[in-house]
């Protein structure tokens, strides 16, 4: 971390303004975990109001070193006293869509770091609670029937299997992803041996 020469007006500011900081809601969903995260909008609207009536701001510039990309978050006070630091990252593969979404990623959790933001009912905070029992997993009623009837459509091949697919009750459609994955790919086997491709 770097930081001014001094800290004695913006490190009691930042103080104030963390006391009146809001946790960031929980609004976005990660489609490959299922979980519920707090995107950068949601970390910005829980932190600027509050730093903004201290004198406080956060300038974020985007770098590259050796070959990945660096974040640089700087808290800055109207008395020119600053804070700052680098987040370096990798993003996952060489593309355009790549590289914005770990710019995007490095900047959420830098400004949430700077200006002490905590999601709203975090994990922590979950696993500090007692657990409750989950309720058992059950299979939505007429699913068997519903899965007979798809292998008979997959018969037809993989258009038939797709708008089959499309029209089903969305609970048979998660349970044969999540619960029957198997059942589910052979399923889709069996359709692709009638004509390429199949839903996911």
């Amino acid at each position: 971390m770097r930081h001014s020469d001094t800290l004695t007006d913006l490190a009691p500011a930042l103080a104030s303004a963390q006391a009146a900081i809001k946790g960031a809601t929980k609004d976005s969903v990660n489609p490959h975990y299922k979980n519920r995260y707090a995107d950068l909008a949601s970390v910005r609207e829980a932190c600027f109001p509050a730093l903004t009536a201290h004198g406080l701001s956060v300038v974020q510039t985007v770098g590259t070193v050796d070959g990945r990309v660096r974040i640089t978050t700087m808290l800055l006070h109207a008395s020119g006293q600053w804070i700052a630091d680098d987040l370096v990252l990798t993003p996952r593969e060489d593309s355009p869509q790549a590289m914005g979404s770990c710019i995007t990623y490095g900047r959420r959790y830098a400004l949430a770091a700077i200006a002490g933001v905590a999601p709203e009912d975090d994990d922590g905070e979950a696993a500090s609670r007692p657990s409750a029992a989950k309720p058992a997993t059950v299979k939505p009623a007429g699913y068997d029937d519903w899965l007979t009837d798809m292998e008979a459509v997959a018969e037809g091949g993989t258009d038939a299997l797709i708008d089959a697919w499309k029209a089903s009750r969305a609970e048979f459609r998660d349970w044969s992803l999540t619960q029957n994955r198997a059942a589910w790919d052979r399923v889709k086997t069996a359709a692709a041996a009638n004509k390429h491709g199949a839903p996911a």
